[in-house]
C-alpha cells in the first residue's frame, strides 16, 4: 500500500558531473534515469529537448509516476514553468489548472501548478512544482495520478518532496 511507503534511499540528480539535488525513493519504487533526448509528438513532428529524467513509481503499481529534470539553461521559476508549458503535451494531454501557489521546497522558493487532464487515454491528477535551485537552475518534478489510483500514495509523493535538498 501507498501509506506504508517510507522514502529512505539517496538519490542524487546530476548533470555533466555536478551533483544538483537530491531526494529520498519510497521503499518498493522502482527509478527509471534517463539521460538527454527528444520528445517528438509524431501527429505534429514537433521535437523537444529533454534533459536527465528521473522517474520513480510503486514496483506493484503503475497508476503513480513521479519524475524531476533540471534543464539546461532553464535559470528560473519563470523560466522552468514556460518549459513546462513547451513539454506538457508529453506529459499530459488536454491540461486544466486547477490551482497555483507558491511555497518552499528543501528551504528553496519553488512554485507548484495542480491540475487535471489525461494521460494514455486514461484521466490524470498532476502536480507540477519549479524549484529554484541555487547558480541558475531548477529542478522540475512532476507527480500524476491516474483516476482509480490509491489516494494513500499522495503520502509517499510528499515524503519524496520532503526529502528533496539542493547540494549546490
Amino acid at each position: 500500500m501507498g501509506a506504508q511507503a517510507q522514502a529512505d534511499t539517496p538519490v542524487t540528480y546530476t548533470d555533466q558531473g555536478r551533483a544538483l539535488f537530491r531526494f529520498e525513493v519510497p521503499d518498493f519504487w522502482t527509478l527509471r534515469t534517463g539521460g538527454p533526448r527528444e520528445l517528438e509528438d509524431t501527429a505534429l513532428g514537433d521535437a523537444r529537448a529533454v534533459s536527465r529524467v528521473m522517474g520513480i513509481r510503486p514496483v506493484t503499481d503503475d497508476n503513480v509516476w513521479m519524475g524531476f529534470v533540471s534543464p539546461s539553461r532553464v535559470s528560473s521559476i519563470q523560466g522552468g514553468l514556460r518549459y513546462l508549458e513547451d513539454i506538457d503535451k508529453f506529459l499530459v494531454k488536454d491540461p486544466t489548472v486547477t490551482s497555483t501557489s507558491d511555497t518552499r521546497i528543501g528551504g528553496l522558493p519553488a512554485h507548484v501548478v495542480r491540475g487535471t487532464g489525461n494521460r494514455d487515454g486514461r484521466g490524470v491528477n498532476f502536480t507540477a512544482t519549479v524549484i529554484d535551485l541555487p547558480r541558475d537552475r531548477v529542478a522540475i518534478g512532476v507527480a500524476i495520478l491516474r483516476d482509480g489510483a490509491d489516494p494513500s500514495y499522495v503520502d509517499a509523493l510528499n515524503a519524496v518532496f520532503a526529502s528533496f535538498r539542493s547540494l549546490q
